[in-house]
């Protein structure tokens, strides 16, 4: 008899955050397909080539594309994302059936309160750059080095900054000022999402905090496992220590 062929692995749909774009997964997507996972890293709309409709750019813009993009796969695809692209990993398990979410510092939906001063002080200040909601946006060093990606080395820091492109005004809005936000654009239904959920958080992050992130992770129940990283910020899919995440979140699929 012939040796019984073993199942395939479900298509794995990494999604970037803010500023950034699918460059971001190279290291993540080097360990999944090495694990045997084929690996897609979808570009955010106008995040590849520059257009002035981007600052008004909605989160359901961005999750309606990936919608459409996740239709044309095969089987039930495992989403991958990392901060604005863990709420939109949210957004589409809400829409359609999903195997798996793994969340890196994702953004927290609607209606869940931040932990911490920082964040509240953050989403504070943007508001005195009146307007800033239908704008395109720049990646300030002062806050996305600092906060982002400051466990890099100075030279990877500004390799890193010189990469990151603008983002959608509106969406930073919707993510960051989700009380002012009538559309509630960043609403997730949780009771919708029925597939297992893991939430990762550095210790030192204070754009996403492990106190919120782990907000998020109790929306979920028994399905939601949240994982707290010593020593790790923001920058989980590539700053120092990142092999130790995405080796978790491939013990993790294994386990489940």
């Amino acid at each position: 008899m012939s040796a019984k062929k073993p199942a395939a692995k479900a298509p794995v749909v990494m999604i970037h955050g803010a500023f950034a774009g699918p460059w971001m997964w190279d290291g993540f997507a080097e360990k999944f397909r090495a694990a045997g996972y084929a690996v897609h890293a979808p570009c955010l709309r106008h995040h590849d080539t520059p257009s002035d409709d981007l600052g008004r750019t909605s989160l359901n813009d961005y999750a309606d594309d990936l919608e459409a993009f996740i239709e044309t796969l095969e089987a039930e695809p495992i989403l991958v994302g990392h901060a604005m692209g863990g709420l939109l990993a949210q957004k589409l398990a809400a829409r359609r059936a999903i195997r798996a979410l793994i969340l890196l510092a994702p953004s927290a939906p609607w209606g869940v309160p931040p932990s911490t001063l920082f964040e509240i002080s953050s989403a504070q200040a943007m508001l005195l750059n009146v307007g800033f909601w239908n704008s395109s946006l720049e990646a300030e060093d002062h806050i996305v080095g600092r906060h982002g990606l400051d466990r890099l080395a100075p030279a990877t820091r500004d390799a890193v900054l010189a990469r990151l492109g603008p983002e959608s005004g509106r969406a930073i809005f919707e993510v960051m000022h989700w009380g002012l936000d009538m559309s509630r654009a960043g609403e997730v239904d949780a009771d919708k999402i029925a597939c297992p959920l893991l939430l990762a958080a550095g210790s030192e992050d204070r754009i996403h905090p492990p106190g919120t992130v782990e907000r998020i992770a109790a929306l979920y129940g028994e399905r939601g496992v949240f994982e707290k990283f010593p020593g790790m910020s923001h920058w989980l899919p590539g700053e120092p220590g990142w092999e130790k995440v995405v080796a978790r979140a491939l013990n993790w699929l294994d386990e489940i």
